[in-house]
């Protein structure tokens, strides 16, 4: 039976487990032989075995992600492992992978946190194979890395905001109603993952927009955690009209935390993640549940179609110690706690990709 159609009932089964019995913490997101298993609830252990990979190894990855290249002096972050509670997580094995989308596409579709995502998986999937031949191209914000013996399509499309962004005679508008233009891209393609967030909070020079568009109505601004719903809930209405779920397997990133607020973790004398070296101990977050992770929860249970969240939130919430800071693309003159070092808590993410497409 092929995996993909594999993955896509086991992602059938936890959809309706989500829907019907799923709040919060205690909705059952990960699968194994003997059971299900909450594979998002667990702790960080050191691991002398890690990191997956060297950063050295992968010339591809970007400048500001390579936090050792940069001068990052302290390496412990990169020894971390990701414990579940009640299983284990099975070691990434990227040739496996690679056989298992042979003749696939996988696209990431969201903002730099997927470019943070995408850029992991290659730099994994090429030290599995680092001899077999690849090509990577970027077309007006499409990546593709191929690998040809295998004629796998790893994808990052850049869409921080998965709803459209239009030029109008007013000037930029954002749609919260459509997806029109981003989801040209997604048809066609074996393995969706979304995501959206961070650029949904810029105001000034970074916003990319000047007016809010639902339906007839046009405003300068909105409550932009109200904005962020219904933007979702449109993206979800184009996954259940459009996707062929026995075909394509859709999963939602889930929403990646940053650590500009250290009160938010109880030490607010470090103000931010500058100088962060270990870990949260323990499991759960001080700052509780990200109000955005609510609201991708809330939005998913409404949906037909089975989208699996790859539930990172909680889990890189006790990475403090893991974002470049200050040895990242901009040096000290731009304090980075978004973005993820790499190698790192992005590896993570994509171990417990790994592990939902192998479950069966």
């Amino acid at each position: 039976m092929d995996p993909f159609a594999i993955a896509t009932t086991v992602f059938a089964v936890l959809s309706l487990s989500y829907q019907l019995h799923g709040h919060g913490e205690k909705v059952e997101r990960g699968l194994t032989v003997n059971g299900y298993c909450d594979l998002f609830q667990g702790s960080w252990v050191y691991d002398e075995s890690y990191p997956l990979y060297q950063s050295s190894s992968c010339s591809f990855i970007q400048s500001q992600f390579d936090c050792l290249k940069n001068g990052r002096p302290d390496k412990d972050y990169l020894k971390y492992r990701w414990q579940p509670t009640t299983c284990n997580l099975s070691r990434f094995d990227g040739e496996d992978m690679l056989s298992r989308v042979r003749g696939k596409s996988i696209m990431f579709v969201g903002d730099s946190l997927s470019l943070n995502q995408w850029q992991s998986l290659t730099c994994m999937l090429h030290t599995a194979v680092p001899h077999a031949q690849y090509k990577t191209i970027t077309v007006q914000g499409l990546s593709t890395f191929t690998f040809l013996e295998y004629n796998a399509k790893v994808m990052f499309s850049r869409n921080a905001f998965l709803v459209d962004i239009v030029s109008l005679p007013i000037g930029r508008v954002l749609k919260l109603d459509s997806v029109e233009e981003g989801a040209k891209l997604w048809k066609g393609i074996d393995v969706l993952i979304f995501n959206t967030w961070h650029w949904w909070l810029h105001t000034g020079r970074k916003q990319p927009w000047d007016f809010i568009k639902e339906g007839n109505h046009t405003q300068v601004d909105m409550d932009r955690l109200v904005a962020y719903e219904k933007g979702l809930n449109t993206w979800a209405k184009w996954v259940d009209a459009n996707v062929n779920t026995s075909k394509t397997t859709v999963l939602f990133q889930g929403v990646s935390p940053d650590h500009i607020n250290s009160s938010d973790w109880g030490e607010p004398k470090a103000k931010n993640c500058e100088g962060q070296k270990e870990p949260i101990k323990g499991g759960d977050y001080p700052g509780g549940q990200h109000p955005a992770e609510k609201v991708v929860e809330k939005v998913l249970k409404t949906m037909s179609k089975p989208v699996y969240l790859l539930n990172v939130t909680n889990l890189s919430q006790l990475r403090k110690d893991g974002h470049p800071s200050v040895y990242g693309h901009g040096g000290h003159r731009d304090m980075d706690c978004s973005h993820w070092c790499l190698a790192g808590v992005p590896d993570t993410w994509n171990q417990l990709l790994y592990a939902a497409l192998i479950q069966s």
